[in-house]
């Protein structure tokens, strides 16, 4: 299957990892800095290879490769959307890293347009994939919880100054967001799934408590109520010091109580269910080894897209998954800035218009 990366920067070593491990065809790389295209495939011993075009305009890369069976889109979250709508446009199956667009509006075009050209889109939502989320999954479609009660997830990590200034980009309404949007997402996005997905009501608190040279938050609170009497709570920061500290996900039922820890959902620190098994004890103090916090799930979801693409079935994560974090994501922000609760489904609003919330930072100007 002929593949293609664009922008790659920070997370595309987990892609590149994907492509390698699935046996793609890796036909081209593209980022606008041929320094960071250099800089990836010197990492994956693949710099020699004449048959990997590189390039700096996504388009020429489109116009040039017909051929193309998939993109993995991983630039600079603002560009997202549009760079998935003309991989669309194009016949190109696509993978889009989180957020999957910044805009409500970009969201629903991107699963109307998809739908329309029979185009798989996948929202790189890869903790879905990680062993412990996954047995978890299984227990509560097996109906192990009972009733569900309440839940939480918690992402408690450290991003410093360094690491703003990698790229202009971070922090900024337009192309990033802040700690809920960029880091927490994924955690919102395993909360709201194993909760049903149907979410009555978001109140959210959010605010920049020590990086004042950005736009966007570094902490945020909200209460979730779901359609389905459940309740929940979020929490997500980069303020924790002085490095990252957990992803942990609860979720508490009836007859059911599970804790995924770990620095990315990837541990088994509680499970304990009325209905215990011999297998259960196997699960108790579950372990996933990961070599950073973005895990190794991008195997497994790139290995799913593929499969996806040849069967002509949706992919396990997407492009409604992908609204839906979104959605959680803005509702909180909007609700910030009403100072009330937000209704689901969320009509139109952007990451931009939070624009001059906590001031206009200072880092990149």
């Amino acid at each position: 299957m002929k593949y293609a990366l664009i922008g790659c920067g920070r997370i595309a070593t987990n892609h590149i990892k994907a492509v390698l491990n699935n046996g793609l065809e890796l036909v081209a790389v593209c980022d606008i800095l041929p320094e960071h295209m250099q800089a990836l495939l010197e990492k994956h011993g693949l710099e020699q290879d004449p048959s990997i075009a590189r390039y700096t305009d996504y388009k020429q890369l489109l116009a040039e490769h017909p051929e193309l069976e998939l993109v993995a889109i991983a630039t600079e979250s603002g560009l997202h959307a549009r760079i998935a709508l003309d991989c669309i446009d194009a016949g190109v199956n696509v993978i889009i890293e989180k957020p999957m667009a910044m805009t409500m509006a970009d969201a629903e075009e991107i699963i109307r347009r998809s739908e329309e050209k029979g185009v798989t889109v996948c929202a790189c939502h890869q903790n879905r994939f990680n062993v412990a989320v996954q047995k978890t999954r299984q227990a509560l479609e097996a109906g192990r919880f009972g009733t569900l009660s309440h839940g939480s997830i918690h992402v408690r990590w450290n991003r410093n100054r360094a690491y703003y200034e990698q790229a202009p980009w971070r922090g900024t309404w337009a192309q990033d967001g802040g700690c809920l949007m960029n880091q927490c997402i994924h955690g919102i996005d395993l909360l709201r799934w194993m909760f049903g997905n149907e979410v009555d009501e978001v109140y959210g608190v959010t605010k920049q408590q020590f990086h004042d040279y950005l736009e966007a938050e570094d902490v945020g609170m909200a209460v979730i109520r779901f359609k389905n009497g459940a309740v929940a709570t979020v929490e997500g920061t980069t303020n924790v010091y002085p490095k990252n500290l957990e992803e942990t996900l609860y979720l508490f039922g009836e007859k059911g109580t599970v804790k995924i820890g770990g620095k990315s959902t990837n541990n088994l620190d509680v499970w304990e269910f009325a209905d215990e098994t011999e297998a259960d004890a196997a699960n108790k103090g579950l372990e996933e080894q990961t070599s950073n916090v973005y895990g190794n799930g991008h195997t497994s979801l790139y290995a799913d897209v593929m499969d996806a693409i040849r069967n002509h079935r949706k992919p396990y994560v997407d492009a409604v998954a992908g609204r839906n974090a979104l959605e959680m994501v803005l509702a909180i922000y909007k609700s910030c800035k009403t100072g009330q609760p937000v209704k689901l489904p969320l009509e139109d609003f952007a990451s931009e218009d939070m624009k001059g919330m906590f001031g206009d930072g200072c880092l990149h100007s």
